[in-house]
């Protein structure tokens, strides 16, 4: 898989051969980062990662000028080509590991990230629950995004906490954007 813009731009990650880890495609995050580009500036911020996976969307991040990504990953055999692709880009200040379920972390954690992704196993029963438990640990900074890939047989509502959109459909993966309540409305 490669990195598709930025510093690290044609740069390759590694990834487990098993089906246990579904990366984000070069469509689907091509199509996220540009739908971001029309609504923040990528440089400086503070990235989550949740069920990072191969950790392309963080690494895309990171290439495109983020400050500080957090990966988050339960599987021992992902977190160590995590490691190892941490340490091929030499990102090692810029990239901090967290070998942890992703409920378990957002339920303990009180940083704030300008932009959190979740890429939940496309099967996984918290996937419901996630908006409601990252917006009300208030881990979306004021101006930020949450960006959840998932089933497209899986929809969300809006709840007083947060609003939806937009959102994109690529055969068997849905892309959400989420946005707080006090973020500014835009779509």
């Amino acid at each position: 898989m490669r990195i598709i813009a930025g510093r690290y731009k044609g740069r390759t990650i590694e990834t487990v051969r098993d089906l246990s880890v579904r990366p984000a495609t070069d469509r689907v995050r091509e199509t996220i980062y540009n739908i971001l580009s029309h609504r923040m500036d990528l440089d400086g911020i503070r990235v989550l990662d949740l069920y990072a996976g191969s950790g392309s969307l963080g690494f895309e991040a990171l290439s495109r000028g983020a400050a500080h990504v957090t990966f988050v990953e339960k599987s021992p055999s992902v977190i160590q080509h995590l490691r190892q692709n941490i340490h091929l880009l030499g990102c090692q200040q810029e990239a901090e590991l967290v070998e942890m379920d992703g409920v378990a972390f957002v339920a303990k954690q009180d940083a704030q990230y300008e932009l959190v992704f979740a890429d939940p196993p496309y099967g996984d029963a918290s996937t419901a629950d996630l908006p409601g438990l990252i917006f009300s640990n208030t881990l979306v900074a004021r101006q930020g995004y949450l960006v959840i890939e998932h089933s497209p047989e899986f929809t969300f509502s809006e709840t007083p906490e947060y609003r939806i959109g937009p959102e994109r459909q690529f055969g068997r993966t849905r892309v959400t954007f989420f946005r707080g309540f006090h973020n500014n409305p835009e779509r």
